[in-house]
């Protein structure tokens, strides 16, 4: 296997000093353009790639110009256009996203802040698992800048971009209310996640505002996954007095509760009505048109990304928490 071009092999090939290559890396000093141009071709041509560690050891700022985003689910179109929102704004300041995955596993999320902070990130953008997720405290603790997104966490002064979870699905279950349904069907999300609680709030405050009594057996409780939103919509639809319309509190529970009723042979919205929290891909173009709570995710992201930089640059500025508002999409499925 052939040796990787090291720096000095760089700067033999570019004819300039070892010092004058380092500056080009990492942008500082007076160089000549012509020269600057040379080095660059060089690196190019014989595929030197600098040492990440070695370089921020270099840098007069310590920084690695890199940023860690972990995500629970990427197959998720919020969390997929939440990441692009921080790649962008990465992008455009220089530096470059690590991008994991941990699929609302503990252990796994546990196991990719190990790998970022190994990796030197300048900081990490995540939704913590639950709100009192240990590993991410520890993480915390030790310094490293972290923005939280999506969900928050109970203990810490941390910067963190929300949506206002509560005033999304307030706003759908009242849409549903308004149509005439009586019986409205929850599919929601762990209660140990501030999403799933808040969107909870909107759903009691909206029945408590139409005068109307929870029902418990109308309530069921996923992971934000495709597989639980079939099972329990199939759950909520096998009652012998069953829902006439569903709330579901995530994008891809929404597509796994649609599997459960286009099984069964059901009409929307005639049979069953349905609502979703999270734009789905082609939702406009369903037969009929899903309704949903649209989330700005790529704000999100952008504002998680542009917060995390101002962190790294002032360590220790006061917290800031930002809550983005989300749209109620009526179309044709309730």
């Amino acid at each position: 296997m052939p040796k990787s071009p090291s720096l000095i092999d760089v700067a033999r090939r570019a004819k300039v000093n070892i010092s004058t290559v380092s500056r080009v890396l990492n942008g500082t000093g007076k160089i000549g353009e012509e020269t600057r141009a040379r080095v660059l071709k060089v690196m190019r041509e014989t595929g030197y790639k600098p040492n990440r560690v070695a370089r921020r050891l270099r840098t007069t700022d310590g920084t690695s110009h890199l940023l860690g985003l972990i995500i629970p689910n990427i197959q998720n179109i919020f969390f997929a256009d939440l990441a692009r929102g921080v790649e962008d704004v990465a992008y455009s300041n220089n530096f470059a996203v690590l991008l994991c995955n941990y699929d609302e596993d503990e252990a796994r999320e546990r196991f990719y802040l190990d790998v970022m902070q190994s990796e030197s990130v300048d900081g990490i953008i995540l939704p913590p698992i639950h709100e009192h997720d240990p590993a991410v405290m520890q993480v915390v603790k030790s310094g490293l800048p972290v923005v939280c997104v999506d969900r928050s966490l109970a203990a810490g002064n941390l910067d963190k971009v929300e949506v206002d979870n509560h005033r999304g699905a307030l706003e759908a279950v009242n849409h549903i209310i308004a149509q005439g349904h009586r019986r409205i069907g929850l599919i929601g999300g762990p209660a140990d996640s501030s999403t799933g609680r808040e969107r909870l709030r909107g759903y009691k405050d909206a029945h408590a505002a139409a005068g109307l009594a929870v029902k418990t057996e109308l309530m069921r409780f996923g992971d934000y996954k495709q597989g639980s939103g079939q099972v329990l919509a199939n759950e909520l639809l096998s009652l012998s007095d069953p829902p006439t319309a569903l709330f579901v509190c995530n994008g891809l529970m929404t597509a796994g509760a649609l599997e459960a009723i286009a099984s069964r042979g059901l009409r929307i919205p005639k049979q069953v009505a349905i609502v979703g929290f999270d734009e789905m891909p082609l939702a406009s173009v369903f037969n009929p048109p899903l309704t949903v709570v649209r989330q700005p995710a790529y704000e999100v992201g952008k504002c998680a990304a542009e917060l995390l930089l101002k962190r790294i640059e002032d360590p220790n500025r006061p917290a800031t928490s930002l809550r983005l508002v989300p749209d109620l999409m009526v179309r044709k499925s309730c």
